[in-house]
């Protein structure tokens, strides 16, 4: 029976939120392919220029071509989601390198937007719109 030798896969995690959106993303080393939800990153995206800040983590850091990046996000929207990744990114690559720290926290990208959608509440339009007031 021949032994099979298993290489320990190198991969680093990092969780990002944004309103109701949730990111998984992993990190492995590689030439800088980027996966979202298994489609290209351009293609999961679609020109959409909020969804190249998502990436600036990795250019702080030098890291663009260094890694491939496969990412899990759900629910939210577009917006969202972007943010979310950008959030998991930064985490992921304090995985890879503590010392990133300071060049992502002087960006703001290591704090999370606390930022949730207000609830509706009753005699109201929405949160806070109030029906219009009628004298007659």
């Amino acid at each position: 029976m021949a032994t099979e030798k298993t290489e320990k896969l190198e991969q680093y995690y990092g969780t990002g939120r944004r309103k109701a959106a949730i990111a998984r993303v992993f990190l492995r080393p590689g030439e800088g392919k980027l996966m979202v939800n298994d489609k290209d990153f351009q293609t999961y995206f679609r020109g959409i220029i909020k969804a190249r800040d998502s990436l600036q983590a990795l250019l702080e850091t030098g890291t663009l071509r260094r890694f491939d990046a496969y990412i899990t996000v759900e629910g939210g929207g577009i917006a969202g989601q972007a943010d979310a990744i950008k959030l998991g990114l930064a985490r992921a690559l304090l995985q890879v390198n503590p010392d990133f720290r300071p060049a992502l926290k002087l960006k703001g990208l290591l704090t999370r937007d606390p930022r949730e959608v207000e609830r509706k509440k009753p005699g109201l339009k929405k949160a806070r719109r109030a029906p219009q007031f009628s004298k007659r």
